[in-house]
């Protein structure tokens, strides 16, 4: 291929990313600008602009415990899937355990199937285990972080995993030589190493855990909202900026979340 045909290919190549860049940032800008609208009914054009829709959401009860309990759950999801995801990942990178291929595919399976089916799946089993133990779970923020335990489990395995590939055995192996036990070495050596794995793998789950609107449909009690449910049932009675205002802060939270996570970790070998 000519140098002048190369050339031309990559600003068409360039051309058309940002175009894609723009058609799917559009909408973000859109709802950014909404929320600043004096008028309470949308119409364009406004007829000013106006910082009072997002003082309302600390007025407005429903959003406040929203974000409470989305924090909650978050942090939940976020430290138990931790626990359970690097032991996951050292025994995926560093053993020769038989049948880890299958280990792998278990604990990302949760990727390939429907929030929603996951969602219903849920509340069915869980209402078996209230009926066969007497448990409340259904409503509760426990079973509530649970369900959302499943689905920040495939990320953060995955995360720590890619981290861990990057990692030279031969650092760890210097460690054993030199008298250290399997412990002492991965306590001393193999966590700071992949602690920014670690780092992003927690902001990651924090983020798909905080924005998840289908499992808690499907498990939270009358009256308990996650700040997604509160978007969705608010939105049923009004359609003002508020709820524009709401979600810049969501996406700004979930958005800032991603960027310091593609800071540890790029998310371009996660998403392969």
């Amino acid at each position: 291929m000519s140098s002048k045909k190369r050339n031309f290919a990559d600003i068409a190549l360039k051309a058309w990313v940002l175009v894609g860049f723009v058609f799917i940032s559009f909408p973000l800008f859109l709802v950014a600008w909404l929320s600043f609208f004096t008028d309470p009914l949308l119409a364009l054009p406004p007829s000013g602009y106006s910082f009072h829709w997002y003082s309302r959401i600390f007025i407005e009860p429903q959003f406040f415990n929203g974000f409470l309990l989305s924090l909650e759950v978050a942090l939940i999801a976020m430290v138990v899937g931790l626990a359970v995801s690097i032991p996951a990942a050292l025994v995926l990178a560093r053993s020769e355990l038989r049948g880890k291929q299958f280990l792998m595919y278990l604990l990302t399976s949760p990727l390939i199937v429907p929030s929603i089916v996951i969602g219903a799946s849920l509340y069915v089993s869980f209402i078996q285990l209230e009926y066969l133990f007497d448990w409340s779970v259904i409503g509760s923020t426990l079973g509530l972080g649970a369900a959302h335990i499943l689905i920040t489990i495939p990320w953060c395995v995955r995360l720590i995993v890619a981290n861990l590939l990057g990692v030279d055995l031969s650092v760890e192996e210097a460690s054993r030589s030199l008298g250290a036990t399997p412990f002492v070495t991965l306590y001393k050596v193999t966590i700071p190493l992949i602690w920014p794995g670690i780092v992003a793998a927690a902001l990651f789950s924090f983020v798909i855990s905080f924005g998840n609107l289908e499992l808690s449909l499907f498990l939270v009690a009358p009256g308990q909202i996650t700040l997604p449910i509160a978007i969705l049932e608010y939105l049923e009675y009004k359609i003002d900026p508020t709820i524009a205002a709401v979600s810049v802060l969501q996406i700004l939270i979930i958005g800032g979340g991603l960027l310091i996570t593609n800071k540890f970790v790029p998310l371009a070998r996660v998403v392969k």
